[in-house]
């Protein structure tokens, strides 16, 4: 049961981190690309949707921390 516990934990870590780089790089995309300036009219609008994803999954990530690490994973979390 612990070993499904540490899967589901190390799961979701892998998924908002991805999901952080991916809403990364459409902010950078958007800063260096005429192109995808072009094809959005509201470009602040866009890059702030976009920050606004990059905090939710910083905050599920930070909450997945706080509440659901133990001592034993916190420490190979660092070793990692």
């Amino acid at each position: 049961m612990e070993e499904l516990r540490e899967q589901l934990l190390s799961a979701c870590r892998v998924y908002f981190k991805a999901q952080i780089q991916r809403h990364k790089v459409n902010v950078e995309n958007y800063l260096s690309n005429s192109v995808a300036v072009a094809e959005h009219e509201d470009l602040i609008q866009s890059v702030e949707k976009e920050l606004g994803l990059i905090a939710e999954y910083e905050d599920k990530l930070n909450a997945l921390d706080k509440y659901f690490l133990s001592v034993k994973d916190e420490k190979q979390l660092l070793n990692d």
